[in-house]
């Protein structure tokens, strides 16, 4: 405006001026190479003042030409932000439909407009993954690292479920130690660590991290108590493995007392050592086992030893039916291990006082082999017909 308010000054300037000075005008000669021009000033100042008009007219029509553009612009991409978010949503609806085709589809149109295109990128490699392409899965991963700059972490959690999923189990192994660097307490790394871990043998790694799991909470006290278990078996069985029942002795004798103490782990590791022939270090476990506590799963590995001198153990068995009660199962292990020794009328006793607590098929078979050695025949053939009618009612039933 200003430059127009003085265009305007000098214009009327020139019209008062111009005759004042049309006979005092005087004249300018330009020479160039090839050309000479001769004009008066008041002419060379009105092509002047013409060109001033010129240039602020284009201006003026360029400053117009951006406006306009700047608003088709603005429209298209409102009108891709809208369809972005459009698609976004029918994509969720069709991830609750499982059509990862329309998803990978939806998610990744106009992904770059969405309001979080890290979160298309994510689920359209989910949905690929699914779908099982899994080079346009690589594609969307590698997108969503671009557009997420610093915050890489929902990436990198991305990547190793679907690592997981594809069984590319050592490869999410090493992105979950990078992830347990970078976020040890995120529950979502925590339950991915303990998939990575499990599927790949690290049990001591696994054991680790059960404290940080109890503290956020990530499963109750029975389910964390369940995984501990397992991971030490899983450890316990790559004992076994490689350095066989010496190896797990070995290891057993490391472990800290209250690890020793645990109820599951005798039961397991007495079971491992009876497979491989060890029945003293078995029986050893069993007895520490059964003084510390009574324990069904302890008891049912007792009929298994093989031992020419059970009297350490049916000591402490004696010791627990005084202490606990005498229980159908403890009545049960004593009659076996009579059994096996051929002390045939304590054996009957055992069966029969187990029998009359409660019916079982195994103890009314074993009684009647008691029964068989006492040479008792009608009354073996009884319990066999007992237990015969019991189980067909059971049948039935």
């Amino acid at each position: 405006m200003i430059k127009i308010l003085i265009l305007f000054i000098v214009l009327i300037a020139g019209v008062i001026l111009g005759p004042l000075l049309a006979g005092h005008q005087g004249y300018v000669f330009i020479r160039t190479d090839n050309y000479d021009i001769t004009t008066s000033v008041t002419s060379l100042v009105l092509c002047f003042i013409l060109l001033q008009f010129i240039l602020l007219f284009l201006g003026w029509c360029y400053r117009r030409f951006m406006s306009t553009t700047s608003r088709t612009k603005g429209w298209v991409s409102g009108r891709k932000y809208h369809k972005a978010h459009s698609q976004t949503q029918k994509a969720f609806l069709k991830l609750a439909e499982g059509d990862f085709d329309q998803v990978e589809k939806l998610m990744s149109k106009h992904a770059d407009f969405s309001q979080q295109p890290v979160i298309n990128y994510l689920l359209a490699a989910e949905a690929a993954q699914q779908r099982g392409d899994e080079h346009r899965t690589h594609q969307y991963l590698n997108r969503a690292a671009e557009v997420a700059g610093s915050d890489q972490l929902p990436v990198d959690i991305t990547r190793v479920r679907i690592q997981l999923a594809e069984d590319e189990v050592y490869a999410a192994r090493t992105g979950i130690d990078k992830l347990l660097d970078q976020a040890p307490r995120h529950p979502e790394v925590l339950r991915l660590a303990e998939q990575a871990y499990l599927r790949s043998g690290a049990y001591q790694a696994l054991i680790e991290l059960l404290p940080v799991m109890a503290k956020v909470q990530l499963h109750n006290e029975d389910e964390l108590e369940a995984l501990k278990l397992k991971a030490y078996k899983g450890l316990m069985n790559q004992c076994i493995a490689e350095n066989g029942s010496e190896g797990l002795k070995n290891w057993w004798k490391m472990q800290p007392r209250k690890v020793r103490h645990e109820t599951a782990l005798q039961s397991f590791l007495a079971e491992h050592l009876i497979e491989c022939d060890d029945m003293a270090s078995a029986e050893k476990i069993i007895i520490d086992g059964l003084k510390q506590q009574y324990d069904e799963r302890l008891l049912l590995l007792a009929p298994r030893l093989r031992t020419d001198k059970p009297e350490s153990l049916e000591k402490v068995l004696k010791h627990l039916i005084k202490q606990s009660g005498a229980t159908p199962l403890l009545n049960s292990t004593m009659g076996q291990i009579a059994l096996q020794h051929a002390q045939w009328e304590s054996a009957e006793a055992y069966f029969k006082a187990a029998l009359a607590q409660r019916f079982d098929a195994h103890d009314a078979a074993w009684l009647a082999d008691a029964l068989d050695k006492l040479h008792k025949a009608e009354d073996a053939a009884r319990i066999r017909q007992e237990a015969l009618l019991h189980s067909l009612k059971q049948d039935r039933s």
